[in-house]
């Protein structure tokens, strides 16, 4: 989430126009030097920490030598055998096997190459280098994922993480979250096969799809006899199929060796710490806090921490008076179309609690606070005003709600006939009749209470 690139001024804006955001040093042209970027090796650091790694004090930023188009230096500035982080974990729930912990063997930071695009002239690749040089945190899991729904589950953890942390908004669709699925197979009991790597995949489904058919692309190789090459594969999302590109490079392949242009990154401990420290709760935690504290249950507590701005959003209407599971339904339930695309709640906490204070006080019915909850959130309009202006104060003045009730009794005698044969389930449906009559203004309870004293 920086606004400039890992080792120059470059801005790192998403859609400009083709090598607009480039400078001699992303270009990699020759006597340019890299200097690097103090927010993206501090963002970097508060990924690793949110993932429970250990930050090093020293890492080490490397060469890595490969030729490709779109790759201007003929190098990537990487990190090999020293990198800013090692050994963390990300808790999340497999479908299969229940709670586990994923290892993540390390972090480290690299700089972005460009992007070869094949379809804008026939026959030919055009290169973009705005990419070139944006600053990327590579986040490698041990091989401890053992299906294709457990990958998704980690991956969705993961954003969760990294969003709560102010790390990156992981919009796959901008780039700003990629992942590379490595796939080997084995027998139980047996060493893990031969490793092959599907990389571009640009959804979390895409990421389980290419994973399965990957997996049973392995096992018909073996089981006809033949084996599995170390290769890298694209996935092809209208075919569901993975495809070869290119044998796969070993590390040695790539000639690592420390970038003699960058001294290493030091980090003084207390600047470490201070970055430990100004972490927020993190979804984890503050799924079991809020089971704990507010009582709700392990479903209710993870969609509401799913994201830190409802989290945010839920606890604000509770501290305004609502009770908690009350706030909670009306949060996950009736607010769910309310909130923008940023996440930002379109009806104000206060409104919310006052609303529903308005329903547990008996004021207006849940049906009518729906319609005030739609009414408010297109302006500052109070709940109680907005309650007052559409006429949906419930009525509980008896002679009326006996007139309701009678003209329904009278409209549909069939009904009555069937609920005194017993068919007692019927009276939710005359209650919802006298509803409709109503408006939603008629006390549902007591409206209930009269039918059952008139036909019972």
């Amino acid at each position: 989430a920086t606004v400039s690139k890992l080792f120059c001024g470059c801005p790192t804006t998403f859609g400009a126009a083709p090598n607009t955001n480039v400078c001699p040093v992303c270009l990699g042209l020759p006597g340019t030097l890299p200097v690097p970027n103090e927010a993206a090796v501090r963002l970097a650091a508060r990924a690793a920490l949110a993932l429970g790694c250990t930050v090093h004090a020293r890492s080490v930023f490397a060469r890595k030598n490969y030729f490709y188009p779109d790759l201007p230096k003929g190098y990537q500035i990487s990190q090999f055998d020293q990198p800013l982080a090692t050994g963390g974990a990300v808790a999340c729930r497999s479908p299969e096997r229940g709670p586990i912990e994923v290892p993540v063997a390390r972090l480290h930071v690299e700089e972005d190459a460009g992007k070869s695009l094949r379809d804008r002239f026939p026959g030919q690749t055009a290169i973009d280098l705005n990419r070139a040089g944006i600053p990327l945190a590579e986040i490698v899991t041990g091989p401890d994922l053992r299906s294709p729904g457990e990958a998704r589950a980690y991956l969705t953890a993961l954003k969760q993480l990294l969003i709560y942390a102010g790390v990156s908004e992981c919009n796959m669709e901008q780039g700003s979250l990629r992942v590379d699925a490595n796939v080997s197979i084995r027998h139980l009991g047996e060493p893990l096969g031969t490793k092959t790597e599907v990389k571009n995949l640009n959804s979390f489904a895409n990421v389980e799809r290419a994973i399965a058919a990957e997996q049973d692309r392995q096992r018909a190789l073996l089981d006809g006899g033949g084996r599995v090459d170390q290769v890298t594969l694209g996935f092809n999302a209208a075919t569901g199929a993975v495809v070869p590109i290119r044998l796969k490079e070993e590390s040695h392949d790539y000639r690592y060796f420390p970038d003699p242009d960058l001294p290493p990154v030091v980090l003084a401990p207390d600047w470490i710490e201070r970055e430990r420290a100004s972490l927020p709760e993190l979804p984890e935690a503050k799924r079991r806090r809020f089971a704990t504290d507010y009582g709700l249950s392990a479903y209710d507590a993870g969609v509401l921490a799913a994201l830190r701005s409802t989290a945010d959003y839920f606890e604000s209407v509770v501290a305004h008076g609502a009770e908690a599971k009350t706030a909670a339904n009306w949060v996950m339930g009736d607010l769910q179309t309310g909130f923008d695309s940023n996440g930002s709640p379109a009806v104000s906490a206060t409104n919310l609690a006052a609303l529903i204070a308005l329903v547990h006080q008996g004021a207006v019915s849940h049906t009518a606070g729906k319609t005030i909850l739609e009414a408010i959130s297109r302006s500052d309009e109070s709940p109680a005003a907005a309650a007052h202006r559409l006429g949906l104060i419930q009525v509980r003045e008896w002679g009326t709600l006996e007139a309701w009730v009678d003209q329904i009794l009278e409209a549909a005698p069939a009904e009555v006939a069937r609920y005194r044969n017993g068919e007692t389930k019927l009276v939710g449906f005359l209650v919802g009749q006298v509803m409709k009559v109503s408006q939603g203004r008629a006390d549902p309870k007591a409206i209930r209470q009269l039918i059952e004293r008139k036909i019972g």
